[in-house]
């Protein structure tokens, strides 16, 4: 009866952050610079940089910059779409006011043998920054907003990656 008892009220949830699906095989990961197949300047070095250090600060893999073969897995990703877009406008000017920065990626992490063992091709991430109205001040507000992004961007794949979701 014990038995019966243990199966049934093992619902197979954990808590998030203390179980890693990556297979125990794995302890270096690959991580070549992202793909671009857009227009932005820079994205995807940001984007490459931010997983890398995610990586490096989360984990204990040994983690190698660029595709090698020695590696137990390879993390590629492709920089799908990045855009920005008016999202508000100064009433009185009819200027822009905010701009959303929305960038789409697709993920493949594979182990030596080729076997997938995390694949994501919707990633979408957003964030906004304030166009400034004072032309004597006025900075790109564009990369900040980018690298924000690509922080947030890297903390939700390691964290699904990790997790398995």
């Amino acid at each position: 009866m014990l038995a019966a008892f243990m199966l049934l009220t093992a619902c197979g949830y954990h808590p998030a952050g203390k179980v890693n699906t990556v297979p125990e095989r794995v302890h270096s990961i690959a991580i070549p610079g992202f793909a671009n197949q857009t227009q932005s300047f820079r994205v995807e070095q940001l984007l490459t940089s931010s997983v890398v250090q995610e990586f490096h600060a989360r984990t204990k893999y040994e983690i190698l910059n660029s595709e090698d073969k020695g590696a137990d897995a390879t993390l590629r990703g492709t920089v799908i779409s990045a855009t920005a877009s008016p999202l508000t406008y100064d009433s009185t000017t009819g200027r822009v006011a905010t701009v959303l920065v929305t960038v789409r990626m697709k993920v493949a992490l594979t182990d030596r043998d080729g076997k997938m063992l995390y694949e994501n091709e919707g990633y979408q991430f957003h964030d906004q920054y304030e166009v400034s109205r004072d032309l004597n001040s006025f900075f790109i507000e564009d990369t900040p907003a980018l690298e924000r992004l690509s922080r947030d961007f890297a903390r939700t794949l390691v964290a699904n990656i990790l997790e398995g979701f």
